[in-house]
């Protein structure tokens, strides 16, 4: 038995290795089929921490400013939650439907569509494609 440490992945295992033939007394040549050894994990070793990594903030695009919050009012629809707009599908002027779909929005990795409270025109958008936005702030509003 031979007591092995295996790193895989980033994370080291003390493992038992059971040699199943002597290997001492095998010739230089390796045969075509070689005995696999049983192996069984006793107890993981703790995980070595990752070296840290300095990287440079990605530059945000030009849209992605915080939009000034706006002063909700009649027809005013609001975030939700707070998260980053992935799309804007409505426009000024357009004609909306009760359930038609204004706008999308991500937070936690989940994309989360923003749906009209009732039927109307879109009198105003007041986010952009990739804005960041807090919880009940204006998204749109709809007469």
């Amino acid at each position: 038995m031979k007591k092995l440490r295996i790193t895989v992945e980033n994370r080291s295992y003390d493992v038992t290795v059971e040699e199943l033939e002597d290997t001492s007394a095998r010739p230089s040549a390796l045969p075509t089929q070689v005995p696999r050894p049983f192996i069984s994990v006793v107890n993981p070793a703790p995980a070595a921490a990752p070296a840290p990594r300095a990287a440079a903030p990605a530059p945000r695009p030009a849209a992605a400013s915080a939009a000034p919050p706006v002063a909700a009012g009649a027809g005013s629809v609001l975030s939700p939650l707070a998260g980053v707009i992935v799309s804007v599908d409505v426009a000024v002027g357009q004609a909306v439907k009760e359930g038609d779909k204004l706008l999308c929005l991500e937070a936690m990795k989940m994309n989360t569509d923003v749906l009209a409270p009732h039927a109307g025109t879109v009198t105003a958008v007041h986010v952009d494609v990739g804005v960041p936005v807090q919880e009940s702030q204006v998204l749109v509003t709809v007469s």
